[in-house]
């Protein structure tokens, strides 16, 4: 399957996106919410991982215009980030409007836990 990376920081990029390709996914990788609705026009995303801090427009941002376009509009959405999940998750928004289904906090969530978050998205595509 097709997994959009979208992080700001190419060292962890990398690093996520190596993991993430050892279980078999294709992975296109964006920096920015502007260079990831490019991405996601050629590359045509199955599941998208998201950092919301990043510099210009944020990770929210990013979804509202994302959701904007019907052939997005189901396509499952994991934030990975730095900000606290806490914050995140008390938000409906994201879930019933935005398709977030997940929400991971990096310093204490291990690679593995981000790609079973993946592949259990893709399970549900498959199924």
């Amino acid at each position: 399957m097709n997994v959009l990376l979208i992080e700001p920081d190419p060292l962890q990029a990398s690093m996520y996106r190596a993991a993430i390709q050892r279980e078999n996914h294709t992975v296109a990788h964006a920096v920015s919410a502007q260079s990831a609705i490019h991405v996601a026009d050629t590359f045509a995303p199955d599941v998208v991982v998201l950092e919301v801090q990043m510099p210009g427009h944020n990770g929210i941002e990013f979804l509202y215009e994302f959701r904007s376009y019907a052939e997005w509009m189901d396509i499952p959405v994991i934030i990975y980030s730095f900000m606290p999940s806490r914050e995140l998750e008390r938000s409906t928004t994201l879930r019933s409007e935005l398709g977030v289904k997940r929400v991971l906090y990096k310093p204490t969530t291990a690679l593995s836990s981000l790609c079973a978050a993946v592949n259990q998205q893709v399970a549900t595509l498959v199924s």
